[in-house]
């Protein structure tokens, strides 16, 4: 089985909140999944579900910040192993060109 998430962990204070952010990234370094941060949250795999919900609670929790805003969004395949990777090859494949502007 192959679970894709994207997470956002954001903290709700003013300024910035990459210092928070970072500590959210980190926080999945402790378990096994594989990840990619991007400017609006975090592409998480993982083997189950239980090591990914593990993982993004992680996350969350370690926000340090009287109020976090946290987004889960899942795609749970269940019935083969894939990569996210695959996901934007197969768009790549019908664009007939990478999935992003040329500026």
């Amino acid at each position: 089985m192959t679970v894709v998430a994207l997470l956002s962990v954001a903290p709700v204070i003013e300024g910035s909140m990459a210092s928070e952010v970072a500590k959210a990234v980190a926080a999945l370094d402790e378990f096994d999944v594989t990840y990619e941060t991007n400017p609006m949250g975090t592409v998480i795999e993982a083997e189950d579900i239980e090591e990914l919900m593990a993982a993004a609670t992680a996350a969350h929790t370690a926000v340090d910040a009287d109020r976090v805003s946290t987004f889960l969004k899942i795609d749970d395949k269940r019935t083969r192993e894939y990569e996210a990777s695959e996901k934007v090859d197969r768009v790549e494949s019908e664009l007939g060109r990478p999935a992003r502007s040329e500026r």
